[in-house]
């Protein structure tokens, strides 16, 4: 082992390097979820030339990936200072703190991909509460003797009166109410529902959309 790698494995640093590896899982994260999703609703939905089109792909993956950075970082970073002060022990309420502290100043400027990350979110953590089923795998053991809590998914009874009422609301909403849709899924509702309806011809009909 040579220094640099005993000096990256020293326990010391391992709270502080993990901030840095967080950071950078973030970003590559980041990148890795945006700029297909922006790719494609470039195709779908852009407009203007392909020009105007790149910049708004990179526009919207550099901001995704840099707030996944800087939330990852701050978050962790937060924790760490509540456990220096709780002398090296971590307490329940750490974690919505940290969340707390880090999703406000990181997504709490009101952005497109800001909107859309944070209803990716409250979706995620509304479905959470869905009673869960019971699956064999809801604990791994680890080397070590203790379990590891995994993902479980929904009781299948529950979950389909919860898609159930998730679409119904959101079909609602768009006919009724589509001024509080999230843009992007007001586009994309756009193309499944009403530009269906219209076509002017057998290439409009099944080629283009318009």
């Amino acid at each position: 082992m040579t220094g640099l790698d005993a000096w990256l494995l020293s326990p010391a640093l391992h709270d502080y390097l993990a901030i840095l590896k967080g950071a950078r899982n973030g970003l590559v994260y980041g990148i890795k979820v945006r700029f297909p999703h922006a790719l494609i609703m470039a195709i779908l939905f852009g407009r203007g030339d392909w020009k105007s089109r790149c910049t708004a792909i990179f526009r919207a993956t550099k901001q995704h990936a840099l707030n996944l950075a800087k939330f990852v970082s701050l978050y962790k970073a937060i924790m760490l200072l509540q456990r220096k002060a709780n002398g090296g022990k971590e307490r329940g309420a750490d974690t919505f703190i940290a969340g707390l502290i880090g999703g406000y100043i990181v997504f709490g400027d009101r952005s497109a991909v800001n909107e859309q990350i944070v209803l990716y979110v409250v979706s995620r953590v509304i479905a959470a509460f869905l009673p869960r089923a019971g699956t064999p795998y809801s604990k791994t053991p680890l080397p070590n003797g203790e379990t590891l809590a995994r993902p479980v998914p929904p009781d299948a009874r529950h979950f389909s009166i919860f898609a159930a009422l998730s679409w119904g609301a959101v079909m609602w909403l768009f006919e009724h109410r589509p001024e509080g849709i999230q843009p992007g899924m007001f586009n994309s509702m756009t193309y499944l529902y009403r530009d269906s309806e219209v076509w002017k011809d057998l290439r409009t009909l099944l080629w283009h959309n318009t």
